[in-house]
C-alpha cells in the first residue's frame, strides 16, 4: 500500500472560519533596517535564561554569541548586530514582568551580514551532534511557542519516531510570514527538514499546507528531494488547524490521547519557519540574529513581511511600516501573534523575539464597536462546545471559573487539554471572554502545584 494511501486531508472536527485577512500573502518578504539600539531579552524561550557572556563596554559583532545557555532547556543568544553593549538590565517584555536583557548600540556601519560562524559538514553529524548542532544555533519555535528547538528533537529512552509532521497551516488571521517562507526558501526548508529527520530517525516527513495556500504548496512539491520520504499534503482551511494535534487528525484521521503529545503516536510537529531557518544556520554555523514578521492590521501604512533583526524594539517597527504611534490614527492596540492567540503589549518599548510571528496593529476607530459590547450571562446555546476542537465543554468551565472552583475545572472538565485557541471566545454570542478565563485558571494550577 502506498504511503500516501494513509493520509486522509480531511478537517478535524468543530472549530471556527474567522475573516483571513491575508493580505500580505503576496508580499515578497522585505528586510527592516538596523535600530539604534537593540534588546536582547536572555528570556525569550521556554526554559532556562540565558547567561551573558560579555560585559557592558563590550564591542560584538553580528552573529556573535553574547549569552551562553543555561543547561539543556535553555539556548544561546547571538548578537543582530554589529556594535558596544550599552548596557544589562532589566527592560519591559511581551510577556509582562520585565526581564533580564542585553542592550546593543548599532554602529551606524554595522553590516546585514553576518560576520561570526564558520561552515559545518552536518552531513557527517551524527545524531546527538546535530542536537548540540541545533542548540548553539539559538533556534526555539517559530510558531510562537518559544520551545527550544534541540530538545523538542531530543527523544526521551525508549521512544522511537516514525513521522516528521512540518507545520505550514499558518491558520491565524493576518499572519502570512511562514507563506513567504515557503514561497521564497522552499529549498532551505528540505535541508532543515533532511538534518531534523536525521536527528529524530523519522523515516518520513510530511508538510501540512492549508488549502488557502496553492501556490506555496506547489512551490514546495517542485522542491521535493528525489528520495522521496518527504510529501507535501494539502488540508482543509479551518481554525485553528495550526495546532499540532489539529494538523495530526486532519492528515492521519487519529487523535492523540488526553495529556499525552504526538511522541505518543510515533510523531514529532516543527513549524515551517523553525525547519527553514534550521536548513540555512546550521551549514553555516551561524546563530540565529533574525526572524521574518508579518506587521499588518488596520493600522499600518505599510503592511508586509519583514526580516527583523532579534530584540527590535516595537516602536521602530511600527514606524518603519507607516504606524502611528501618536496623533491622529494612532495605534490603540499592538498584538504580538495573531489576534486569535496573540499578546496585548502594554509598551512599545517591548523588542522582538524569537516567538513573534506578527505584529499587529489597532486603531481606535478599529476598536470602537467591540469597546461597547457588554458581557451577557451564559445563553446556554452550545456555540463553544460546538467550536472546541478539543471536545471540552467551555461553557461548564466558564461557570466553574466565575466560582472559582479551579481544581474541579482540572480535575474533572480536563482544562490542561484546552490550548487556548480562543475559538469559544471569537464565537460566544453574551462576549464571555472565556478564553482569558481559562488561562487566569492555569495559571492558578500552576501556582498552587508549585506552593
Amino acid at each position: 500500500m502506498k504511503l500516501l494511501s494513509y493520509f486522509r486531508g480531511e478537517a478535524f472536527q468543530r472549530g471556527v472560519h474567522p475573516p483571513g485577512f491575508k493580505h500580505t500573502a503576496d508580499m515578497p518578504i522585505r528586510r527592516l533596517p538596523f535600530a539604534p539600539r537593540l534588546v536582547v531579552p536572555l528570556s525569550q524561550h521556554i526554559g532556562r535564561p540565558s547567561r551573558p557572556v560579555v560585559r557592558v563596554g563590550e564591542e560584538v559583532v553580528r552573529g556573535q554569541p553574547i549569552a551562553e545557555a543555561d543547561g539543556w532547556l535553555s539556548v544561546p543568544q547571538h548578537a543582530p548586530a554589529t556594535g558596544v553593549v550599552e548596557a544589562i538590565e532589566l527592560r519591559p517584555s511581551a510577556r509582562g514582568p520585565w526581564t533580564e536583557c542585553i542592550v546593543i548600540r548599532v554602529y551606524e556601519a554595522s553590516t546585514q551580514e553576518v560576520l561570526w560562524g564558520a561552515p559545518q559538514d552536518m552531513d557527517a553529524f551524527p545524531p546527538q551532534e546535530i542536537l548540540l548542532a541545533v542548540q548553539r544555533t539559538g533556534m526555539v519555535g517559530q510558531g510562537g511557542a518559544a520551545f527550544p528547538s534541540h530538545a523538542k528533537l531530543a527523544l526521551p529512552a525508549g521512544a522511537s519516531v516514525e513521522t516528521l509532521v512540518v507545520n505550514g497551516c499558518e491558520c491565524e488571521p493576518y499572519l502570512t510570514c511562514d507563506h513567504r517562507l515557503m514561497v521564497e526558501h522552499a529549498g532551505d526548508l528540505m535541508v532543515g527538514i533532511r538534518h531534523a529527520m536525521r536527528a529524530t530517525g523519522a523515516k518520513r516527513a510530511i508538510i501540512g499546507v492549508e488549502d488557502n495556500k496553492p501556490e506555496a504548496a506547489d512551490v514546495l512539491r517542485r522542491a521535493l528531494p528525489p528520495a522521496g520520504d518527504i510529501f507535501v499534503e494539502k488540508v482543509p482551511t479551518k481554525y485553528p488547524q495550526g495546532s499540532e494535534k489539529m494538523l495530526i487528525t486532519a492528515l492521519f484521521g487519529v487523535e492523540i490521547p488526553s495529556g499525552k503529545l504526538p511522541l505518543a503516536l510515533g510523531m514529532v510537529v516543527h513549524n515551517v519557519g523553525t525547519l527553514a531557518a534550521l536548513g540555512q544556520l546550521l551549514p553555516s554555523g551561524q546563530g540565529l540574529v533574525e526572524r521574518v514578521v508579518t506587521v499588518a492590521g488596520p493600522g499600518v501604512k505599510r503592511p508586509g513581511n519583514y526580516r527583523v533583526p532579534i530584540g527590535t524594539p516595537l516602536s521602530f517597527v511600527l514606524a518603519q511600516a507607516g504606524a502611528q504611534a501618536a496623533g491622529a490614527g494612532l495605534a490603540r492596540q499592538v498584538i504580538l501573534g495573531g489576534p486569535m492567540m496573540g499578546q496585548s503589549v502594554a509598551s512599545l518599548d517591548v523588542p522582538v523575539t524569537k516567538g513573534v510571528s506578527g505584529v499587529l496593529v489597532f486603531r481606535g476607530e478599529d476598536m470602537a464597536a467591540n469597546e461597547g459590547r457588554k458581557t451577557y450571562p451564559c445563553i446556554k446555546c452550545g456555540e463553544c462546545v460546538e467550536s472546541c476542537p478539543m471536545g471540552l465543554n467551555p461553557s461548564t468551565l466558564g461557570m466553574l471559573a466565575a466560582r472559582r472552583e479551579y481544581d474541579l475545572m482540572g480535575e474533572k472538565y480536563h482544562l490542561g487539554d484546552c490550548f487556548e485557541c480562543g475559538s469559544c471566545t471569537w464565537i460566544c454570542p453574551s462576549n464571555i471572554p472565556l478564553v482569558q478565563q481559562f488561562r487566569i485558571a492555569k495559571q492558578i494550577l500552576r501556582e498552587k502545584a508549585v506552593a
